[in-house]
């Protein structure tokens, strides 16, 4: 016969509430209040103004929850990877029964072990150049295929996807699948770029390599995923994998997380998306747009085609009608010839009016400047005569002058000329003289 169970021996039937209730009690009797020394991870702040994070280190991690209240007291913006101190108190959210702490205040321990491994390896790059704004190349205006980085089951996947297929469906999307979160992740993401990669090269140049076989050429590349903390990002921020993201020979951007979020990857791509889907967004304009554009030009097109015609036709319906009526022509030349004629006309009727006035009016002055000329003229002869008198040699003569000369007629104007016994010749105003040299002398 089987005994009835001893009531000391059965355990008690808690309700779920109560013991949620009693653990909470139990813990705030026990620990509370509590200050606890972690690195944030997975920080996110509510639109209610309430934070929400897990602090955690290398043996284990807690649940925090920091109420509006608390959260408008800090004097710096929480980020994952971030060491701190806070101060609250431990309890239990019944409706999970999940063990949180309630942060009361919240202040800077350091930086963390994975911020700091971060800080170190973005100084290093940045100082190598990799994050040099000079090397960044614009992204393609009309990309003949777009490469895609990421994991098959994530979510950014669909969101890049529905985003390329609904702005840019006539583009191919080469999809190069890696794992995005984990230790395997970075050597995977590097394979992956690696892999498209091939597909960037001139199809005509390599016959053998992927973009020649599959007809499909890359010009620009998407890496990819959706948000997370410091440790689901942390395959991102690899140091390989930023040096293959610099080596990359198509411009890459990267949308990594969400706006807030920042990884190496970023730094190095040739442009930041703030998330997947903007990424999908930047990568290619939509093709209402491009075809709105070729319409407008088709357009325009064919308005200067028509205006074109239009012009030629009008030069042609004026040659023509030049060409079939001759005898306008020859009416036209015909007018323009009797103009011309009547110009003549005229312009000689009028040269010789302006002739015939002339001479009129040349014949009324005539006799007077006739007169004036001539009375000019006879003075000037006067004045011509008085000054000949004066050069006449016999005037000097007749001043009781003589003028001699030799016997053969030569003037005598020398001593030097004459000699002892010389026969000359002296003129005077009323004769001549003939002498006999008796004897020189010199002044």
């Amino acid at each position: 016969m089987v005994g009835q169970p001893n009531p000391a021996l059965v355990p008690q039937i808690w309700p779920v509430g109560a013991l949620c209730r009693a653990i909470a009690d139990t813990l705030e009797a026990r620990f509370n209040p509590v200050a606890v020394r972690g690195e944030i991870s997975g920080f996110s702040r509510a639109s209610s103004g309430h934070c929400y994070f897990n602090l955690k280190d290398g043996q284990g991690q807690i649940r925090c929850a920091m109420f509006r209240r608390a959260a408008s007291l800090l004097d710096f913006a929480p980020r994952d990877g971030e060491l701190v101190e806070v101060r609250g108190r431990l309890g239990v959210y019944e409706p999970r029964g999940d063990l949180q702490l309630i942060v009361e205040s919240m202040g800077r321990a350091g930086q963390g072990a994975l911020f700091e491994q971060f800080l170190r390896l973005k100084a290093q790059l940045e100082a190598e150049g990799l994050f040099d704004p000079a090397r960044k190349r614009p992204l393609p205006l009309l990309p003949r295929g777009i490469g895609v980085v990421t994991s098959l089951g994530a979510a950014a996947l669909h969101d890049v996807v529905a985003a390329l297929q609904r702005r840019v469906p006539h583009i191919p999307v080469v999809l190069a699948p890696a794992l995005v979160q984990g230790a395997a992740a970075p050597g995977e993401l590097v394979q992956a770029l690696l892999n498209l990669y091939q597909y960037t090269q001139d199809a005509s140049a390599q016959e053998g390599d992927l973009a020649s076989k599959s007809g499909v050429h890359i010009d620009l590349i998407l890496l990819v995923r959706g948000g997370g903390s410091l440790e689901d990002l942390w395959g991102f921020n690899d140091e390989q994998l930023a040096r293959t993201i610099a080596r990359s020979p198509v411009p890459i951007v990267s949308g990594v997380g969400h706006e807030t979020d920042f990884t190496i990857a970023d730094f190095v791509a040739d442009l930041r998306a703030p998330t997947p889907t903007a990424a999908a967004e930047l990568a290619a304009q939509p093709r209402d747009v491009w075809l709105r554009a070729l319409g407008l030009a088709g357009q325009r097109l064919q308005d200067a085609v028509t205006r074109q015609l239009d012009t030629q036709a009008q030069r042609l319906d004026s040659a023509a009608q030049r060409l079939g009526r001759p005898s306008g022509l020859v009416a036209r030349q015909q007018w323009k010839l009797g103009q011309q004629a009547q110009r003549l006309r005229y312009a000689t009727l009028s040269n010789i009016e302006r002739k015939k006035s002339a001479h009129k009016a040349a014949e009324a002055v005539f006799p007077q400047k006739f007169k004036t000329a001539m009375e000019q003229q006879h003075a000037r002869l006067d004045r011509a005569a008085r000054s000949l008198a004066l050069l006449d040699p016999l005037l000097v003569l007749q001043r009781g002058y003589a003028l001699l000369r030799t016997a053969q007629g030569q003037p005598l104007t020398s001593v030097l000329q004459a000699v002892p016994g010389q026969a000359a010749t002296a003129v005077l105003a009323d004769g001549e003289v003939d002498l006999h040299v008796l004897q020189t002398r010199r002044n």
